[in-house]
């Protein structure tokens, strides 16, 4: 790995506590592995295609996907990889190091929501994404109970 690259992962701002964002760091906890955080974002990725298909179709899941990626890479340009498809990124994060792969996890979930919040608004976006939210939230209760 490159010292840019670790640059570049220290540079990333941790998630705000609303937004798909932050479901990641709740689904999965703190001190959290790649792996552990590319299995969660797989749930994500999959919940948020379950949410917005019915909305704006496969194709507008695909384009939001590709463009959320094209704006993440201008953070971190590891994730150029991961350009073509959900599975691309799940690899690609699983991969990396575990702050690398949270960086990147978060990264692109927050360029998600700020492009589905900038095309519907945020009201909209909050309803769509409920459902990966309280996912997120139930999962986090789970992980505190056992």
């Amino acid at each position: 790995m490159s010292a840019v690259g670790r640059a570049e992962t220290r540079r990333v701002e941790p998630p705000d506590s609303n937004g798909i964002a932050a479901s990641l760091s709740r689904r999965v906890g703190p001190n959290a592995g790649a792996v552990q955080i590319a299995e969660a974002m797989t749930v994500i990725l999959q919940q948020i295609d379950a949410a917005l298909a019915p909305v704006v179709g496969a194709r507008g899941v695909a384009a939001l996907y590709k463009r959320s990626v094209h704006v993440a890479c201008s953070n971190l340009r590891w994730l150029y990889v991961a350009q073509d498809e959900p599975a691309a990124l799940v690899r690609v994060l699983a991969q990396r190091s575990d702050v690398e792969a949270e960086a990147g996890a978060n990264v692109f979930l927050r360029a998600f929501d700020d492009l589905l919040t900038s095309l519907i608004g945020s009201s909209l976006t909050e309803r769509l994404l409920r459902s990966v939210q309280v996912s997120a939230l139930n999962d986090a209760a789970t992980r505190v109970t056992s």
